[in-house]
């Protein structure tokens, strides 16, 4: 027997607490910005991130309400994605604070700092890879804002590449579950992808 959802007869709690207990694993976006003045770093985990392109090179985060993320890439048009890897949990949810927009996440948290190639605000000289972006688009959505950013830059520790691109089982990577949940990478299984066959004529 299954346990029926209607999301118009649930509170936006409820309903918010099931959809993001099913959608999972979710990849983490560690994003860092800086605000318009430059006087504030801020540096904000969020769970909404994907790929939206390939060519060019766009990924995409959702803030859900009008978080300090998302106001500094409306004002400066930069933000950088932090890969996201289990030995950072600790740092990562110490920057999950809901601290005042002038309050520096990177600051509170002990987050070490390195510049950026091509954007202003910093990278977090930890994470194994990064990717530095410039904002592509902003589309509203119910109660949050899609940010799309074009990759302009990416970087990645040499000591996490194998066969030309970042190892998963070196990485590590972070994934939010339902809840305080957290996940790991677990088990990595490797399958071919099969390839379509015209059916013979015989």
């Amino acid at each position: 027997m299954r346990v029926e959802c209607d999301p118009e007869a649930m509170s936006r709690t409820a309903f918010y607490r099931f959809l993001t207990s099913a959608v999972v694993p979710r990849p983490i976006a560690w994003v860092s910005t800086v605000t318009s003045d430059g006087t504030t770093e801020n540096l904000a985990p969020h769970s909404f991130f994907s790929i939206a392109s390939t060519d060019p090179p766009i990924v995409q985060f959702t803030s859900i309400g009008r978080k300090d993320s998302l106001r500094n890439v409306e004002d400066t048009g930069e933000f950088v994605v932090n890969f996201s890897s289990e030995p950072l949990l600790g740092l990562i949810n110490a920057t999950a604070i809901d601290f005042p927009r002038a309050v520096s996440e990177f600051d509170t948290a002990g987050v070490e700092r390195e510049a950026s190639r091509c954007v202003r605000p910093p990278r977090v000289a930890a994470s194994p890879v990064v990717l530095e972006c410039r904002s592509h688009t902003t589309l509203r959505m119910g109660n949050s804002t899609l940010v799309f950013g074009r990759v302009v830059h990416a970087a990645a520790d040499e000591d996490y590449i194998v066969d030309d691109r970042p190892n998963s089982e070196l990485l590590r990577p972070l994934t939010k579950l339902g809840g305080d949940e957290w996940g790991t990478l677990g088990e990595v299984l490797h399958l071919s992808r099969i390839p379509y066959e015209e059916p013979s004529s015989n």
